[in-house]
């Protein structure tokens, strides 16, 4: 099986501690809490959530030593949960990675961005999304889908119809050939090449999964 360079058979265990978290299970990809533990390993949601699945159905002695362990001493997991996190140096990348390139890649996606720090890489994804389901005209901060959208990522509306704006920009069918002096336009170009010309359905699916990260 294909891994990460950063995965550590010590993660199983916080793995198995998110597993156990109610309501008990799998979580979805993009869960928040999900989310927060690949960015404090540095492994990639898809790779955790493959390997909770792989916990899930213990397909390894490993693994069913490690649910024989824990799977009935809640206070044990917790126990040693809370001291893996305490070893020195873990959860700081500083320290932790000093001397290794670390390469982020995902990570931008969760972070806010440096031109507003109301805004995520990940929330301009899905305004562009629903940018594909709307007309110029219907971009408004009074549209409900638009007020939707920003009830779900905790910001305003005007800003969800600011981004929209600037996306016309990137829009090469638009063709908008007046001048936008706005900082948002970098990150929503770097979105818009990304997803923007690819299949929408591709699009769609990903911003259905982003919605379990807001929640």
């Amino acid at each position: 099986m294909t891994t990460h360079p950063f995965w550590s058979d010590e993660y199983w265990l916080l793995l198995l501690k998110l597993y156990k978290k109610k309501p008990e299970g799998m979580k979805p990809l993009y869960s928040r809490d999900l989310v927060d533990l690949s960015l404090e390993v540095h492994v990639p949601p898809q790779f955790l959530y493959n390997q909770m699945f792989r916990l899930r159905h213990s397909d390894s002695p490993v693994l069913q030593l490690l649910w024989k362990t824990y799977d009935k001493n809640p206070k044990k997991l917790t126990r040693d949960v809370n001291k893996l996190r305490h070893m020195k140096g873990f959860g700081k990348p500083d320290e932790f990675y000093h001397g290794v390139e670390v390469k982020e890649t995902f990570e931008k996606d969760f972070r806010p961005l440096p031109q507003n720090k109301e805004l995520k890489p990940v929330m301009l994804i899905m305004i562009l999304d629903l940018y594909f389901r709307l007309t110029p005209i219907t971009m408004v901060p009074e549209t409900p889908e638009v007020r939707q959208l920003a009830k779900l990522m905790g910001i305003s509306p005007k800003l969800v119809s600011e981004v929209m704006d600037v996306f016309q920009f990137c829009d090469p069918y638009l063709n908008r050939d007046d001048l936008m002096i706005n900082p948002l336009l970098l990150p929503c170009q770097d979105i818009w090449n990304r997803y923007g010309n690819d299949n929408p359905e591709k699009l769609s699916a990903l911003a259905a999964q982003l919605r379990d990260y807001f929640k």
